[in-house]
């Protein structure tokens, strides 16, 4: 059973993170075990935490006050053990593995992780770029970044924002070839195809009302998505690609959107963390480095926030 402390921490998280099952995922448990947590406080306060549906949960009045104090009460608490945690001349040393696709790491994450050096020039950043999850193990990988979903339960997932799909083309094919309204006279383009590196198979095309499809004759195939942007930028392609890759061609003229009433549901933009529970402090500081810069429109464009619009 969990002590007081652990049920008052676990209710905070629910307050973060607005739902049952995303505390249980940032605190590496179960949403049964936070759901048992949240009713036993409930039923020590006398009080409801929280106003319950089938698809949302809001906090209760009396619930916004005790969060309030709880939060005063857990920071003065961990005061206890920030001594320990810095050291005695404040200095993060160590090494953190981290693991990202290939075009976040090279465009963005290489800047980002420059600053943090600077910051603490005694931490040692080690970076694997791939596409799809890596075994955290083999590669001693302590942070992750991903664009989808995180299904792993043994890792602590956050999404800090949402990753928009757009189809785009350069001016000069399009001032070549038109402007296609439609799915059916999208197809009939010059069109890429990125390929999956592991499996070799075609990424497909996502478009609103779940419809999809994968270009039967692409004019172009490749599996690296900076290669296929270039193709794109040469006036050689129709391609389908995240906006943080597209943002900077397309505020400048370069690159221009189509069919934007077609644009799928954006993906999210997920940071996790391998280890669940308390981490070591300079894995902690990392990972909330990254948060603030990936959460950050104006140092990572190409972002939107959660559930709100783009």
């Amino acid at each position: 059973m969990l002590n007081r402390l652990e049920m008052v921490r676990v209710f905070l998280a629910v307050v973060d993170a607005s739902s049952f099952r995303e505390a249980a995922n940032q605190l590496g448990t179960s949403p049964q075990k936070v759901t048992r947590a949240v009713q036993e406080l409930e039923r020590l306060m006398g009080e409801p935490l929280f106003h319950r549906s089938t698809r949302q949960i809001r906090i209760t009045d009396f619930g916004k006050g005790l969060a309030a104090d709880a939060r005063a009460a857990v920071d003065n608490f961990d005061q206890l053990f920030m001594r320990a945690g810095r050291g005695a001349d404040d200095v993060v040393v160590g090494r953190v593995g981290l693991t990202a696709p290939h075009a976040i790491g090279k465009l963005y994450l290489a800047r980002f992780l420059a600053e943090l050096r600077r910051q603490h020039p005694k931490l040692s950043i080690e970076l694997t770029l791939d596409d799809e999850l890596t075994d955290s193990v083999m590669a001693k990988i302590d942070i992750g970044i991903r664009v989808g979903t995180v299904r792993d339960r043994r890792f602590v997932a956050r999404t800090v924002a949402n990753v928009p799909l757009k189809v785009v083309a350069a001016p000069d094919l399009i001032a070549s070839v038109g402007t296609p309204s439609t799915l059916h006279e999208l197809k009939a383009m010059p069109l890429s195809l990125l390929l999956d590196r592991r499996s070799g198979r075609g990424w497909p095309w996502m478009f609103s009302n779940e419809e999809s499809f994968i270009p039967e004759q692409p004019d172009f195939i490749c599996d690296d998505p900076e290669t296929e942007l270039e193709m794109v930028l040469q006036g050689a392609v129709f391609a389908q690609i995240p906006l943080y890759l597209a943002e900077p061609h397309l505020s400048q003229g370069r690159l221009i959107e189509v069919l934007p009433d077609y644009a799928p549901r954006p993906l999210d933009l997920v940071l996790y963390r391998t280890r669940p529970g308390a981490v070591p402090r300079r894995i902690r500081l990392v990972y909330d480095f990254l948060l603030g810069k990936l959460g950050d429109q104006s140092v990572f464009p190409g972002v939107g926030l959660i559930g709100g619009a783009m």
